[in-house]
């Protein structure tokens, strides 16, 4: 019999996160993941002082890192000098890498909310009645404000991003484990954000959001494209989330879960088989 991989899976399950319940979700993955590996949990504080002594690191619904951000980028800096293997691989080029992508494809002509960082682009931006002001190291809506046109030349830019508020119909995420599309859910009411309901998306919708799967060049992991459905009907990228996405596994079917638990389980053991721990 093959000897059981070592899962240490980071999560912190009395985070409060508005409208989602951490603990449930992760409860869950990992009490289905133990049955092809040994798995311990611990918060991502104990990540660094624990990770020697498993084969690779989980990073699930671990919050948002701006809270402990010194200490999580010396996590990220001792395992890719210890040959560490984290799952999601430190290579994303999404919101694990702060907001930048934003930015990179906004100006690579991406179907993305048009997002700003200096003054002297503001005539790149289009008319709206108000307009979004988010830290660029922001998440989980954490320092997100609004301001009318007339006040954008007196922020203080540098640390942040700037967006027309888009007035749109709907969220929607499509949730992928490697590059395989797994499901999707969408959230009718664009002010109730966390209330999905599942999403049968088109063709037109999956080519949309594997531009983005393809774009940030993760050969494994668990990534959510959140985009939001404009008036005129194109969708536009919000996110691109590929650090600790929630899931909403609460709001899918059985069937679906099961085979979100299947291929995450066959993800990770290609990702530790192509990755020889150094």
């Amino acid at each position: 019999m093959p000897e059981r991989r070592r899962v240490l899976f980071v999560t912190d399950l009395a985070y409060p996160a508005r409208g989602r319940r951490y603990c449930d979700e992760d409860i869950f993955l990992t009490s289905r993941l133990r049955d092809g590996f040994d798995i311990a949990l611990c918060h991502p504080l104990d990540a660094a002082a624990l990770m020697d002594a498993f084969d690779v690191v989980v990073v699930r619904n671990s919050g948002p890192v701006l809270h402990y951000q010194k200490e999580y980028d010396a996590f990220r800096e001792q395992a890719m000098v210890r040959g560490i293997r984290v799952y999601n691989p430190l290579s994303g080029r999404g919101d694990m890498a702060g907001k930048q992508y934003l930015l990179d494809l906004t100006a690579a002509g991406y179907p993305v909310i048009p997002t700003i960082d200096r003054p002297e682009d503001l005539h790149l931006l289009p008319e709206a009645g108000q307009y979004a002001v988010k830290p660029k190291a922001g998440a989980d809506s954490i320092g997100l404000t609004f301001v009318p046109r007339e006040q954008l030349s007196d922020l203080a830019y540098g640390d942040i991003l700037v967006q027309p508020r888009i007035d749109f119909r709907y969220e929607v995420s499509f949730y992928y484990v490697d590059d395989a599309f797994q499901y999707a859910l969408h959230a009718p009411d664009p002010e109730r954000r966390w209330v999905l309901e599942p999403y049968e998306p088109t063709d037109a919708d999956l080519a949309f959001a594997r531009r983005f799967i393809d774009w940030n060049t993760l050969d494994h992991g668990i990534q959510r494209v959140d985009a939001c459905r404009a008036q005129e009907g194109e969708l536009l990228l919000v996110e691109l989330e590929d650090l600790n996405p929630y899931l909403s596994l609460d709001l899918v079917s059985d069937r679906t879960r099961d085979a979100f638990v299947a291929s995450m389980t066959a993800s990770l053991h290609r990702f530790l088989d192509s990755q020889p721990r150094s």
